[in-house]
């Protein structure tokens, strides 16, 4: 992935973002109703208007129809915001959409992570009012902790610490450590963008969702299913403190050794 040089400010997640928006505007509206065209007109209402104005109804009166004709091809609610959610997160999976975050494009886990780390972020700069979703619980594996609505991103995560030799309790305790920093971050920097956080999943599922989703297609997630499913919250929280502690403590140390060599060279 390239770096900025060290006389390079820029934002280069959100000079990609930009790029990118302006690409899409020179994009043609595709004709007719189906489930692309609905997907692409809730992203773009959800950026507008925000999340908790969505409505059937106001979608469909964006596009022109009864919130009725709508159903054909999302069934409901909870299917609706899955599509959007896989809308935005197929980027990371989608060469033709900017090859230095195509995280199957990898070399190696540490350059994965880097890819879906800054893959995730320009979700987050270019949908903020959408990137609250990404982060809520997946209503087909409630189980998920912490909660991550796409099952494409933890069964590449999972499957991708698992190939490189992370046994199944080390690949999960990555996935938490990973998840937290990563969703924690982005939820406070959506946030100053104007975006409203709140409470958006169904801690006990969606039925109809459960039903209709294929789980054995994430191999991966399935198998660590007990793993994912226990909640270590406090224990976590403890250890990622104390890793914030030893660092600064860390950042003291140099600091103080470097004013001494000054001090030397003076």
């Amino acid at each position: 992935m390239a770096k900025t040089t060290s006389d390079d400010h820029r934002d280069p997640d959100l000079i990609a973002v930009q790029a990118g928006s302006a690409a899409a505007s020179e994009m043609t509206r595709p004709a007719g109703l189906d489930r692309d065209r609905i997907l692409t007109a809730a992203i773009a209402f959800i950026d507008e208007n925000g999340l908790s104005a969505l409505t059937m109804r106001r979608l469909g009166a964006t596009l022109g129809v009864e919130a009725m004709a709508l159903y054909r091809y999302v069934p409901g609610r909870e299917d609706l915001l899955d599509g959007v959610v896989d809308r935005v997160v197929e980027t990371l999976f989608d060469k033709d959409d900017g090859d230095d975050i195509y995280v199957e494009d990898h070399n190696g886990w540490q350059d994965y992570l880097m890819r879906l780390a800054h893959g995730v972020r320009r979700i987050a700069l270019a949908h903020p009012s959408v990137f609250p979703l990404v982060a809520s619980r997946p209503p087909a594996a409630p189980w998920v902790r912490p909660p991550l609505r796409s099952l494409r991103m933890v069964e590449s995560f999972l499957g991708t610490l698992t190939d490189a030799g992370f046994p199944d309790q080390a690949a999960v305790a990555a996935y938490r450590a990973y998840s937290s920093f990563l969703l924690g971050h982005l939820l406070l920097e959506v946030t100053q963008l104007g975006a409203q956080v709140s409470l958006l999943d169904q801690p006990e599922g969606d039925p109809e969702a459960q039903a209709n989703t294929d789980l054995t297609q994430f191999p991966a997630l399935l198998r660590t299913e007990k793993l994912l499913s226990r909640d270590k919250s406090a224990a976590e929280f403890e250890e990622a403190l104390e890793n914030l502690l030893d660092r600064l403590e860390r950042v003291l140390r140099e600091t103080r050794a470097s004013d001494g060599d000054a001090g030397d060279l003076a």
